[in-house]
């Protein structure tokens, strides 16, 4: 199929109704109260069990269900889908497909996890080819990151920095409400939930009177972000429009772009982050699709200037989920130190696709960008520990009593996130990393 017939063959397929986000469904695998991944989630991510190579699954409630076995045994076979794509070690091949494909397979999982449907429920044999227990699950990053790129799209979080760092009254620079600012990121280092990071080495400046210094970091740092994973793109010299950026969007993941604040904050001028973000960044291993997110969708934050017609959006460009920030000392109780919502973005992905894209710059299926921190109107739901402890001067006190401006060695940082409504919860599960010395 060529690309344009393809995306037209997308189009035709969006006006459908979601099947899968059927509030009424209920599936005969055992979904926990509470769960991150009832019937209505079916986000796509890469496991392993022990023994066996890396391949396709989603998951309802605790049980993780292998698509390729079950592609393998002929289920997907309307799908659009073919059975090798699910075999291999990353989804880009699946997401090559396009939404239409995308949401065919999710309808189809729906069908066959449905509480009356038997197709499977009652083949013995093929369960325990399809099923297993998500603890006994290995889970890998679910995409080669070809590119990425990072937004700074929460007007909150804006105005907090540029609060500390400039004159108040001029907290956002003159192009922050026009457009959506971003920076292209390093995708080598994004990492899946669950792997450590080093603490960086550096040049940092402490003073400002004397010359830099070369070092560990010393305000390690976490952002609170979403990812958005891209699927089918367009070439070289071609845009993608506001209005069909969600076409374009397979689905959403927790994001962790660590932060070193001091390096950062020394060399970031003039060329903007360079050592101080590319040291890593971690994502949740399940990406729940935008079409899971759709009934979730909310109206836009009010625009405080005008937008040119490129960015202007004819759906709810925002999404409303729920977000924790938890710090686990080493050795000690995980604790929430911040609790936000994604709806607090000013600007949506529709918009940061059209923007990253309106000068002809082309995206393909796997390439990544982020939201940027997503900073709420109060100090309990501020993205990182820059805002939370506000440079510094107003430490955390954790439970056990010790204080953080910023993570300490043995720290693990965890993200969490679901939306709600009606009954529903559509999760996330979580991202997290730990904090290690720096390698010297």
């Amino acid at each position: 199929m060529s690309r344009v017939s393809s995306l037209t063959s997308n189009k035709n397929h969006m006006s459908q109704a979601i099947k899968a986000n059927d509030p009424n469904r209920r599936s005969w695998v055992d979904v926990p109260a509470n769960s991150d991944f009832p019937i209505q989630n079916i986000p796509f991510g890469i496991f392993s069990t022990d023994g066996t190579a890396p391949r396709t699954a989603t998951i309802i409630g605790d049980t993780v269900i292998d698509l390729s076995a079950l592609a393998r045994l002929g289920y997907l076979s309307d799908t659009g889908a073919a059975a090798d794509v699910f075999s291999t070690s990353t989804l880009n091949a699946f997401l090559e497909l396009g939404k239409a494909t995308w949401r065919a397979v999710r309808d189809r999982i729906s069908d066959i996890f449905e509480a009356d449907n038997g197709e499977l429920r009652d083949n013995s044999d093929h369960k325990a080819q399809v099923l297993s227990p998500a603890h006994a699950a290995q889970m890998y990053l679910p995409v080669q990151v070809g590119d990425y790129t990072d937004f700074y799209a929460s007007k909150e979080h804006a105005t907090n920095v540029g609060t500390m760092f400039r004159d108040p009254a001029n907290a956002l620079l003159p192009n922050w409400l026009h457009l959506p600012v971003g920076y292209h990121g390093r995708a080598s280092s994004i990492v899946v939930s669950g792997t450590p990071l080093h603490r960086p080495m550096g040049q940092t400046r402490p003073d400002p009177e004397q010359p830099p210094v070369f070092g560990p970091c010393r305000l390690f740092d976490f952002e609170l972000e979403m990812g958005y994973v891209l699927g089918q793109g367009k070439p070289l010299g071609h845009r993608i429009g506001v209005n069909e950026a969600s076409d374009y969007i397979f689905g959403v993941t927790l994001f962790n772009d660590w932060s070193a604040r001091d390096i950062q904050k020394w060399e970031y001028v003039p060329l903007g982050p360079f050592l101080g973000k590319n040291f890593g960044s971690s994502m949740s291993p399940w990406i729940v699709t935008l079409d899971a997110l759709e009934p979730f969708r909310i109206p836009a934050q009010e625009r405080l200037k005008p937008i040119l017609p490129y960015l202007q959006q004819e759906k709810d460009g925002n999404i409303d989920v729920n977000l924790s920030v938890l710090i686990q000392p080493e050795g000690g109780e995980e604790e929430v130190i911040s609790r936000s919502n994604f709806k607090y973005m000013y600007w949506s992905a529709e918009q940061m696709l059209a923007h990253h894209t309106v000068n002809g710059c082309n995206v393909k299926a796997g390439d990544m960008f982020a939201s940027g921190t997503i900073s709420g109107p109060t100090p309990d739901s501020y993205g990182s520990m820059l805002e939370l402890c506000w440079r510094g001067t107003k430490p955390i006190t954790l439970k056990d009593g010790s204080e953080r401006k910023f993570l300490k060695d043995g720290d693990t940082l965890i993200l969490r996130g679901h939306a709600e409504k009606d009954g529903i919860r559509i999760g996330f599960g979580e991202v997290n990393g730990q904090v290690l010395p720096a390698i010297q």
